[in-house]
């Protein structure tokens, strides 16, 4: 396994395609009663590029599938979570290998709050030394401070298990206070 980049380094920038989840089901969405023109969600896609996220932290999860059971449990307690994430200024990206047709069918399935971002080449899970043989990508959390440098990783060996919201916020509110 490559080791990715080293702590206090700028992170890799990249840009990816991605969507996220919005509409009136989402919550903070507001939509007038009975105004067919306001679809029941969009799922709004785009480009997204890491160096123009700058001035707010990043949290990169890499996960290896959509709908698979820890992936689904991450990442439905990380889009539960965002007014935490909001609260430290910090933004979360899900990154794996399946399309965006994938990550919109994910997303509405679970009410996911976060872009979820389509490296179908695993080229950005390279970068970060998270590619692996056989499974694809290892789950990996990554914390980009506001200033685009690396500053908390975990990269897990196994991936039965992630890092929870309460871990993150404490590593984020540890990089707002650096």
């Amino acid at each position: 396994m490559a080791a990715g980049p080293p702590l206090g380094t700028p992170a890799p920038d990249f840009t990816l395609p991605g969507g996220v989840l919005s509409g009136p089901s989402v919550p903070g969405n507001t939509s007038v009663p009975g105004d067919s023109s306001v679809p029941g969600d969009t799922f709004e896609r785009g480009d997204y590029t890491l160096s123009a996220a700058r001035g707010r932290a990043v949290v990169l999860a890499f996960y290896p599938g959509d709908n698979t059971s820890v992936c689904t449990k991450q990442l439905c307690s990380y889009s539960s979570g965002m007014e935490t994430f909001e609260g430290l200024d910090a933004e979360v990206w899900g990154i794996s290998p399946q399309g965006v047709d994938s990550h919109e069918s994910f997303a509405r399935t679970y009410g996911l709050r976060m872009p979820l971002l389509a490296d179908e080449g695993r080229e950005i899970a390279k970068a970060y030394g998270v590619a692996a043989p056989g499974i694809g990508v290892r789950r990996a959390v990554f914390l980009i401070g506001p200033d685009g440098v690396l500053r908390w990783k975990h990269v897990a060996l196994l991936g039965a298990t992630f890092q929870s919201l309460s871990t993150l916020a404490d590593q984020l509110s540890g990089i707002k206070t650096a």
